[in-house]
C-alpha cells in the first residue's frame, strides 16, 4: 500500500468546483459503510448533494450485499445523497439511469485525472483489462413519484499495489496505480468525481439519457461480449450482449442449441450479475 495524504475536509474543500455535491460534506476516519451513513443523513433530512468520505469501511457493500474490500488511506469510498429526479424521467427511468450515469462519472473522472481507461461493465462495474477497479451501489430510501431520494456509493481502487489485495482478490481487482505506476492525487480525483456526478445527474435530470447513453455505450466493454448471466433462483442465461436500451437495460441476444434453430429475439435485461466469457 502508498504512504498517501490523508482526505481532510479542507483539502476537499478548496478543490471542489461544483455547485452542491459536498457543498454539505462530511469525512470520517473510518465508517462501517458510507453508504449506511449517507442513508441515515438523508432519512434525517439531509440535503442534495450531501457528500460522505471515510478513509476506511469496516463493513462495506458492494452489489447484492458483497463485501467491498475497504483498507484505510489508498482508495476513495464516498457517498452522495441525490433528490428529485426533474421533469424528463419516470420515475422507474430515473432508477434504472442513475447507476449507469454514476459509472460513467466515475470513469471519466478517472479519465480525466489521471488519463487512465477505464471500460464499464454492465451495469456499474468499472474494469480495466476484465479487472476490477471500481463499483457503484445505488440505494434508495423514503421514494415516492415526486421526492425519490437515491444514495449513490462509489468505491474506487486507487492507490494500492499489487501485493497489498488479498490473495483472493489479486487475479481479478486491481487499481489506478497499479496501471499507471504514478501515485494518484485522492483528493483531486474525487472532486473530479463529484464534479462530473453533479453534471451527469444534472444532464438526466434535465434532458434525461440521450446523450448519455451514448457515452456510456462508448465505454461499455459488455457489449458485443458472449456473456453468462445470473438472474437469481439459480437461473442462469447465456447469450450476446448487443445494446443498451433506451431505458438503460441490457439487451441481450439468447444463444441458441443449435447452428439451425431460428435466431432469438433480444431479451431486456434489467437486473443480473454478468460474466464475460472468454472467446
Amino acid at each position: 500500500m502508498l504512504s498517501t495524504a490523508p482526505l481532510t475536509l479542507d483539502d476537499i474543500r478548496s478543490t471542489l468546483a461544483t455547485k452542491s455535491f459536498g457543498q454539505q460534506l462530511h469525512v470520517h476516519q473510518e465508517l462501517a459503510s458510507t453508504n449506511s451513513e449517507a442513508l441515515r443523513l438523508a432519512q434525517a433530512g439531509a440535503a442534495h448533494g450531501t457528500v460522505v468520505v471515510a478513509e476506511q469501511q469496516s463493513a462495506g457493500r458492494g452489489r447484492r450485499a458483497r463485501h467491498w474490500y475497504s483498507p484505510p488511506g489508498a482508495n476513495i469510498y464516498c457517498s452522495s445523497v441525490v433528490r428529485g429526479i426533474g421533469s424528463a424521467l419516470t420515475l422507474s427511468e430515473w432508477l434504472s439511469w442513475v447507476p449507469l450515469v454514476s459509472a460513467l462519472a466515475a470513469a471519466e473522472a478517472v479519465h480525466t485525472t489521471t488519463s487512465v481507461p477505464l471500460s464499464l461493465k454492465w451495469p456499474n462495474d468499472l474494469l480495466f483489462q476484465e479487472r476490477k477497479v471500481g463499483g457503484i451501489l445505488c440505494e434508495s430510501t423514503h421514494r415516492s413519484a415526486d421526492t425519490p431520494i437515491v444514495v449513490i456509493g462509489v468505491g474506487l481502487n486507487v492507490n494500492m499495489t499489487e501485493e497489498s489485495f488479498p490473495e483472493d482478490l489479486r487475479q481479478t481487482a486491481t487499481s489506478i496505480y497499479a496501471i499507471s505506476q504514478q501515485p494518484i492525487n485522492r483528493v483531486r480525483l474525487l472532486a473530479q468525481l463529484l464534479l462530473e456526478l453533479e453534471h451527469g445527474l444534472d444532464e438526466l435530470q434535465a434532458r434525461g439519457p440521450d446523450r448519455l447513453r451514448h457515452a456510456y455505450v462508448s465505454r461499455c466493454g459488455t457489449l458485443g461480449k458472449r456473456v453468462r448471466l445470473l438472474l437469481g433462483d439459480e437461473q442462469e442465461l447465456l447469450g450476446t450482449a448487443e445494446s443498451i436500451g433506451a431505458d438503460g437495460v441490457l439487451q441481450v441476444r439468447p444463444s441458441t442449441p443449435s447452428s439451425g434453430a431460428q435466431r432469438p429475439p433480444l431479451l431486456d435485461i434489467r437486473a443480473a450479475d454478468v460474466i464475460h466469457l472468454r472467446e
